[in-house]
Formats: structure tokens, sequence, C-alpha cells
């Protein structure tokens, strides 16, 4: 049994996540739909309402403000997000006792295959402790910048994406002692907590977000988010090997692909021909090269503790003109460089 953890605040809007959430869980017994609700917002709390027994509507009992430092006082959102997220995965796996739960916020939407691809993927994070998250979104996954003829490729990925993400309880059993007072999903993608460790997620999105409007100001919305593209058709996961994704074998044969491909100049991609359309590497060699070449492909440039959006190994791989790029570090790569942030 895998719980869907809605996380709610004033958002009515939460109708159209939970719509497709329930018109696309294979299992009512299998996948039980828990909304946690911050905020007391009535009108939300009616919408949750609605849905009778087919959701479970619990809310986050402190609803006061969040003692702040003053230079923080225009994040007071973000210090109660942290916190209704430490509340809310701390219902789902101390009080209920579920041993793995997929997080969504009330601003996304699923795609058919979303319960499907989690299903597929839990055993892969049982087994494998360098794994630590399985995520249904893909950081560039603009329409152009993904292979939709390839929905059935997923990746191993150094950076935490978030956005419909699958955990085990033992992970919450070693973050909730530490847990941070705001910024949760950044603090994640620190060192510290990653501690080497990736997440599995997939060539085209799983989820879409729809919420421009939240704490964020729509931070990357107009540009990124409201283009990507949510996957829509049904690929059975449940029946491929993902064995590929395992440490050693995904090592051996990704990092073989990336550096046998030819490296070109970003001029040369730029004007291709299409005549031969086999994979290329682009080659950078530090943060300032990262993010112009990030940059003018129309990938997202940001790095956080030294990581890219989407990147394995400091390699990033997308569609360009329908070809198969890796944006890549040399060959000798040594790990990430916290500095590049």
């Amino acid at each position: 049994v895998i719980p869907v953890l809605v996380l709610a605040c004033d958002r009515s809007s939460v109708r159209r996540c939970l719509d497709k959430i329930l018109r696309y869980r294979p299992s009512a017994r299998r996948f039980p739909v828990i909304v946690s609700q911050d905020c007391g917002h009535a009108e939300t709390a009616a919408v949750i309402a609605s849905y009778g027994a087919a959701v479970a509507h619990i809310r986050q009992p402190d609803l006061s403000d969040v003692p702040v430092p003053p230079e923080h006082r225009k994040f007071q959102g973000y210090y109660k997000i942290s916190r209704h997220y430490r509340w809310a995965l701390g219902q789902v796996f101390r009080t209920f006792r579920y041993r793995a739960a997929i997080v969504v916020e009330d601003d996304l939407e699923v795609a058919p295959d979303f319960f499907e691809y989690f299903q597929a993927v839990l055993p892969l994070l049982r087994r494998d402790p360098s794994l630590w998250c399985a995520s249904a979104w893909n950081d560039n996954g603009k329409e152009g910048l993904v292979d939709p003829g390839r929905a059935e490729l997923l990746y191993r990925t150094d950076f935490f994406p978030g956005l419909g993400w699958l955990l085990l309880a033992e992970l919450w059993d070693e973050l909730e002692p530490k847990w941070p007072p705001a910024f949760w999903d950044d603090w994640m993608r620190q060192p510290e907590q990653r501690r080497g460790r990736a997440c599995v997620r997939p060539e085209v999105s799983r989820t879409m977000t729809f919420g421009r409007k939240g704490v964020s100001h729509g931070q990357f919305f107009d540009q990124y988010l409201k283009f990507i593209k949510l996957n829509d058709r049904f690929v059975p996961f449940t029946q491929l090997d993902l064995s590929y994704l395992s440490k050693d074998e995904y090592e051996r044969f990704f990092l073989q692909q990336v550096y046998s491909a030819p490296e070109v100049k970003l001029e040369e991609l730029q004007k291709d021909s299409g005549r031969d359309l086999g994979p290329v590497r682009l080659q950078y060699r530090g943060r300032d090269s990262f993010k112009a070449l990030a940059k003018a492909l129309g990938l997202m440039d940001d790095l956080k503790s030294g990581v890219p959006r989407a990147g394995y190994r400091g390699v990033v791989s997308f569609v360009c003109r329908g070809r198969r790029v890796f944006l890549a570090p040399p060959s000798d790569w040594t790990g990430y460089d916290p500095s590049w942030s």
C-alpha cells in the first residue's frame, strides 16, 4: 500500500489535482489518498470535504505564525510550508505507520501512468541504498527538450526534483530529527542530506504544475514550468525490466553512452542540418560555461549545492532539434563543487 499525501493550503483548485488522482489510481485500497490541509481556508476545506470517504482529510493543528529571523520576515510562507511537511509526513509514517508514501502538492496534475510508474520503481528504492527517492518530474521536461516517443525512458539524477515524489519510511526516520525550519527542498539538495544518493526521474514528466500563484510568486513558472510536457501515453512500467537503473549497471552504460558520443560545439548544434541524428556531447568546463550553455539551450541553468537540475555525475541529458544531447563535464569529473551555487 502506497498512500498519496496531498499537501493543501488555500487553493480551492485542489479539485483539479484530486480529480486526476482519483481518475487514474488503479485501486483505492492500494493507493489511499490523504489530504493534509494547512491554513484553515474554509473554501478549500469545503472542496476537500466534497469528496467524502474517497479521501482522508487531516488538518495541520498549528496555524500560528512561525517565529522567523527579522531578515526572513518576507519568507514566513516557506517556514509554514516546512512545518506543514514535517507534521504531515509525521502523520503518514508515525500515526498511520505506512512504509512508503507519494508526496504531491495541491497544484499538480498527474499523468495517466503516474501510479504505474511509482509502483514499478518502489522495489528499486527498496533494494538499492544508492537511491533515496523517485520523482515524477523532469526539471528540463519542456516540450522540445524531451523525446515523447521514448516516454518509457527513466534516469538516475543527483538533483532532488520533488513535484510528485516517493520516499520510504526509512528515509523519514533519517530526515525527521533534523528537518529544517524553512526551504525544505533546497535543504534536501545539500550534500549532508543527499549523501551521494540519487533519485529516479522520467524522460517525460508524470506531473505538471498549474500553480502560478504561490509563495514563490510564480518564480520560474512563466519561463519554464508552464511549458513542461505532461506524458499522455500509458507506459506499462511494471512489465518493463528496470534493472538498468541499478547504480553499477547505470554508470557503466550511461557514462559509456555519454563519453562515446562525439563532442560538438554549440554553434554546430544550433545550425544542425539534421543529417546525422546520433547523440552528441557538449562539454562545459566550469560554472560559467555550464550556465552559458544551459541558457543558450533553454535548460534551467541554476545549480543547487553545485548540482545542475536533472544532472547525474554532472551530465544533463536532453533533446535539441530532435537529437539527443549530453551537456557534460570532462570525463575525469571528480564531483560537485558546492561553491557553484
